[in-house]
């Protein structure tokens, strides 16, 4: 009967403490999640920031303040993937064991990569500008007397010169296309997997 009793009792006890570290580690899993969504913010805001700056330096040409700004901004982005990496590989550790969350993680970390970068051949294209928009150097033009301008730039336009005008404004205009939907669909790629997140973070709250 003792030895009965006893059997139960060890039972209750391990039964409690499985409860206990399911407690714990649903609570580490909302604290991580929540982390990762105020990171999410950071990145948003940076991504505004960018915006903004690149806004002023077309306006302005303030090269070195734009500069300082993708610095700064750079720095900013490494900091949150960085962070990221680390709640993934918390998740991925066996006191948590949420290898779903990591993939998920994961995710959103290879479409931001691509986001970032395809935000960055965006802003090289229209820095550039358009081909036919685009200011000529006059650099090379000679200057006989003091009010006098010999460009090298004016000659006759010929058919293939329009032609060729033409084509590189087309090619300018698809690449710059192909980039801003890249951008959106990483976009809506990666609210899809935030969505995933807060529908996780919902689902242990009622637990």
């Amino acid at each position: 009967m003792e030895d009965f009793e006893r059997k139960v009792s060890l039972a209750d006890d391990s039964m409690e403490t499985d409860g206990v570290t399911k407690s714990s580690n649903s609570s580490q899993t909302l604290l991580l999640l929540r982390r990762f969504l105020q990171i999410q913010q950071r990145r948003a805001q940076a991504y505004a920031t960018l915006k903004r700056g690149f806004t002023e330096y077309l306006a302005s040409g303030g090269e070195l303040a734009y500069q300082k700004l993708c610095t700064e901004i750079t720095t900013e982005f490494n900091d949150c993937s960085k962070q990221v990496r680390e709640i993934e590989a918390l998740f991925l550790d066996p006191d948590c064991s949420r290898s779903d969350l990591a993939q998920l993680l994961r995710a959103v970390q290879t479409q931001e990569k691509l986001k970032l970068q395809l935000t960055a051949t965006i802003q090289l294209l229209k820095k550039a500008g358009r081909p036919s928009e685009r200011l000529v150097s006059h650099a090379n033009c000679s200057f006989p007397k003091p009010m006098e301008h010999q460009c090298v730039h004016v000659h006759e336009i010929t058919e293939s010169d329009g032609t060729e005008e033409a084509e590189a404004n087309a090619e300018y205009d698809n690449a710059l296309n192909e980039a801003i939907r890249g951008v959106q669909d990483a976009v809506t790629s990666i609210n899809e997997h935030i969505e995933e997140v807060k529908y996780e973070i919902a689902a242990i709250e009622v637990e």
